[in-house]
């Protein structure tokens, strides 16, 4: 018997069905990020954008269409995080503006409603790229409107669409040649056939494990931006230097990893020559502890309880938000604001000492939501606000915010880095008006290339280098421009795709994993082999990038 429309209440279902397999499946869908990096975040954000729309709609009294609609739409508006998640954001708010019209979904609607969706998303991409989410979502709607022209029957409208949604998806890295080289599809395209396949499943009435999901089913659903406790699996973040008193061969890294991927995660081992850097999430430090000590004497433990250290961080945030909010009630309006996205206690403090109002932990790590912009926003008591971006996967987020703020002028300045942030707010000049200071920063942002130094979580190919889980990489502005086993040596390779006989400037930006002697070392070393520029050590803070490194 065909089955002809969806009703409120199944559309709930099949919603939160769909949020709950994004969220099972976000592990997945991060691994098909093109760089090896260990913050591939696509599945993160997506899950985060679709969590925050999902504890709107399960804890919905009223259960009509429109309000099923609305609960989406604003929900993953404002927990939207990431391009992948503003996109997703933008094809629920434009699917959800045309359903929420009728009382119940037949296929017309649906058809209607994914064109909807689709014109709504590439509106909000100032630039879209073909082989992404948005060329999925585009595959989706057109087979929607060719086949609402010969069926009624959901039954058989909606599984030849997830069909066309996986042949669409397969085909992008036909599109993006970056795709192709990294042997994956694309993570946003395949984030949003996840979430088309958990609808189905619970339009089949199929059991589904909501568990995930929070308020409607009697567990406690997550803020964004924070990380449940009992999400933590491994307790122990373990560090530590072997010293090595025997060679460490190939076969020796290759089963001390298997055995720490036994007992932990976020593993890295790195051997170079006589000493092994180590660093494992675990449950028993004790363990890998006891196998290094097989290969030598250990050095530079430290060993942090990261469900300890989250419970701590919680209430430092919510007693420094507090203050903030109260401070920003006190003070008399101003003409301009500033709001910068930042990570690193060193990155920060440059910021607060360059005049920034408000500074929002996340970045390269966790991408902050909308609604973290629009908090943001909210506490800079000023008419007109520069937001800085810093990294190319916020700025969606942060011209989402600014669409949705009406009673203050927001200028996102389209900042992919740290030190593009750092340079655009050096150059805001008080006495000129808004306008002539959002010019000049955007031209002298123009002038900063920026590189990041961090290590491999696969192994994998791309731009032309063969990569390996546990090698260091060197990140330029559009790709990888070094790979290595040392830190210093890859960085040193790097800056010399990066610097040229014009370079006057060269800034370097050391993180939480690097002490400030070999920093300073390094320094020395730049400078030596650039001496006609200058070259300017700070201390960053940041976790996971051993330097960040601007050239102007």
């Amino acid at each position: 018997m065909a089955t002809n429309t969806i009703n409120a209440e199944l559309l709930m279902k099949m919603f939160l069905a769909g949020a709950a397999n994004l969220e099972a499946k976000k592990e997945f869908i991060n691994e098909l990020n093109v760089f090896p990096v260990p913050d591939g975040d696509t599945g993160t954000n997506m899950t985060l954008t679709i969590m925050s729309a999902a504890a709107e709609v399960s804890a919905l009294e009223q259960k009509d269409m429109v309000s099923v609609s609305k609960a989406i739409s604003s929900g993953s508006l404002r927990g939207a995080r990431g391009n992948s998640g503003v996109i997703l954001s933008q094809l629920l708010r434009g699917f959800t503006k045309e359903i929420r019209e009728h009382k119940e979904i037949n296929v017309q609607v649906l058809a209607t409603a994914c064109e909807r969706a689709t014109t709504t998303a590439y509106k909000a991409v100032m630039k879209p790229k073909e082989g992404t989410i948005l060329t999925v979502a585009k595959g989706i709607s057109e087979k929607a409107r060719e086949l609402s022209e010969i069926t009624e029957d959901l039954e058989e409208f909606i599984p030849a669409v997830i069909e066309e949604a996986k042949a669409v998806l397969a085909r992008t890295p036909d599109m993006l040649p970056v795709l192709k080289e990294a042997g994956v599809v694309d993570s946003g395209g395949q984030g949003l056939l996840e979430v088309l396949n958990g609808a189905y499943d619970a339009f089949l009435g199929k059991e589904i494990d909501y568990s995930a999901i929070g308020a409607g089913s009697g567990t406690t659903m997550v803020k964004p931006g924070t990380q449940a406790e009992a999400d933590i699996k491994f307790g122990y973040c373990t560090e530590f230097i072997i010293m090595l008193d025997k060679e460490f061969t190939v076969k020796d890294e290759t089963e001390f990893k298997a055995y720490l991927e036994s007992i932990g995660d976020s593993i890295v081992c790195v051997a170079d020559d006589d000493i092994v850097k180590i660093h494992v999430h675990t449950n028993d430090p004790g363990l890998a502890i006891q196998k290094a000590l097989t290969f030598g004497q250990l050095s530079r433990m430290k060993i942090d309880n990261m469900r300890e250290e989250h419970q701590e961080k919680l209430i430092r945030e919510a007693e420094k938000l507090a203050k903030e909010q109260q401070k920003a009630k006190k003070e008399p309006r101003k003409s301009v604001g500033f709001i910068a996205v930042s990570i690193g206690s060193g990155m920060n403090t440059i910021f607060k000492e360059l005049g920034v109002d408000y500074i929002i932990e996340g970045g390269q790590t966790m991408n902050p939501s909308t609604e973290d912009m629009l908090t943001a926003i909210d506490n800079v008591n000023a008419d007109h606000i520069f937001i800085f971006p810093n990294n190319k996967n916020i700025i969606l987020a942060a011209n989402q915010a600014q669409s949705l703020t009406d009673d203050k002028d927001i200028i996102v300045i389209p900042t992919k880095t740290v030190p593009q942030g750092i340079t655009a707010i050096i150059n805001y000049m008080p006495e000129e008006d808004v306008d002539t200071n959002e010019e000049t920063m955007l031209e002298e942002i123009k002038n900063v290339k920026t590189g990041q130094i961090t290590y491999a979580v696969r192994d994998t190919h791309i731009d032309d280098k063969e990569i390996h889980e546990g090698d260091i990489m060197g990140i330029g502005d559009a790709g990888i421009l070094s790979v290595g086993q040392s830190v210093g040596e890859t960085a040193k390779e790097m800056l010399a795709l990066m610097a040229d006989e014009d370079t006057e400037l060269i800034s370097l930006y050391y993180g939480e994993d690097i002490q400030e002697e070999e920093a300073e070392k390094f320094a020395e070393e730049v400078a030596e082999l650039y001496p006609d520029a200058d070259v300017d050590l700070q201390l960053g803070g940041q976790p996971i990038y051993y330097y960040v490194i601007s050239v102007e």
